[in-house]
């Protein structure tokens, strides 16, 4: 009688613990907050935080056991981002996480190797930053080809590769717990892709969106927003940004398909009113269908 007391007990903590988790409540409505081009933290929930420099953002996780950062994106940034945690936690941080080759996420994690940390990335890293090095930024400790499981007190962060997409190392982080998905450049939230899309292969990137909403999250951090935006967004964003390209090489390709193959003519003419409460709409757009007309004419 005490056992089967004792197994209805802890199913009860169970289910009661599950149930918690999928009746939190995120703050995807706050804005992350802090002046333009400062830093600020958001706590996000059970050790999860969001740490946002200028347009930057990375997450990192306080556990009884250590911290895991990601992306430490610059010297400065770094800095500021292990004096935010060091408020929270006197733990030390035991690894930092890459989500892909980009010095301008990635660098600057030489003040945690310092701590002891080890570093996490992609195996594609290796070579990338071998060709580029710096000084500032080390190699990878631990890599993996496909998917990799980082786990520390008793927190489960898990890196998923989905081939080339936006250069071929990059990785997306997800708190299965949490059912939160942490991705970096190639989705931002209600702006169009970034100026002329560098080291991003258009048709690639919306497979690969089409596998990632495949995945089992409810909420997204994304490693770009303003002070204005929130630390985390509904899953959907994902689907949108996804949408947003289809449209965007849809609308150059007709254009094309009609007879107009100057670039600067393609500029002017093809419009997306859909979009045109985005961010960098009118600055932007441009660069992104000259993009797509190369992807269309050159194969690039």
């Amino acid at each position: 009688m005490k056992t089967f007391l004792n197994s209805v007990i802890l199913i009860l903590g169970l289910s009661l613990f599950s149930q918690a988790y999928a009746d939190q409540k995120f703050p995807i409505n706050k804005p992350v907050g802090g002046e333009l081009f400062g830093h600020s933290v958001s706590p996000i929930g059970d050790g999860v935080y969001v740490f946002r420099w200028w347009v930057y953002r990375n997450i990192f996780i306080v556990t009884d056991e250590g911290v895991i950062v990601t992306d430490p994106m610059n010297p400065k940034a770094a800095k500021l981002l292990q004096a935010e945690i060091r408020k929270i936690t006197d733990k030390p941080v035991k690894y930092v996480v890459y989500s892909h080759n980009h010095h301008d996420h990635i660098s600057g994690g030489i003040i945690f190797k310092a701590e002891g940390a080890k570093f996490v990335g992609h195996e594609n890293i290796l070579k990338e930053l071998s060709d580029h090095p710096s000084a500032v930024t080390p190699l990878p400790d631990i890599t993996f080809k496909d998917n990799y499981e980082l786990t520390l007190g008793g927190r489960t962060l898990i890196l998923e590769h989905y081939g080339p997409n936006h250069g071929e190392s990059l990785v997306t982080m997800r708190l299965p717990r949490e059912k939160i998905l942490f991705v970096v450049d190639i989705v931002t939230p209600r702006r169009v892709a970034f100026r002329m899309m560098p080291d991003f292969w258009p048709d690639e990137w919306i497979r690969s969106l089409k596998e990632i909403e495949a995945a089992d999250f409810e909420y997204v951090i994304s490693g770009h927003g303003p002070h204005t935006e929130p630390a985390i967004d509904v899953a959907s964003v994902v689907m949108e940004q996804r949408v947003y390209l289809e449209d965007l090489l849809a609308a150059v390709k007709g254009a094309m398909d009609a007879g107009v193959h100057n670039p600067d003519e393609l500029k002017t003419s093809v419009k997306l009113p859909k979009y045109q409460e985005w961010r960098y709409y009118e600055e932007w757009l441009p660069m992104n269908i000259e993009r797509i007309w190369a992807f269309y004419h050159m194969g690039w």
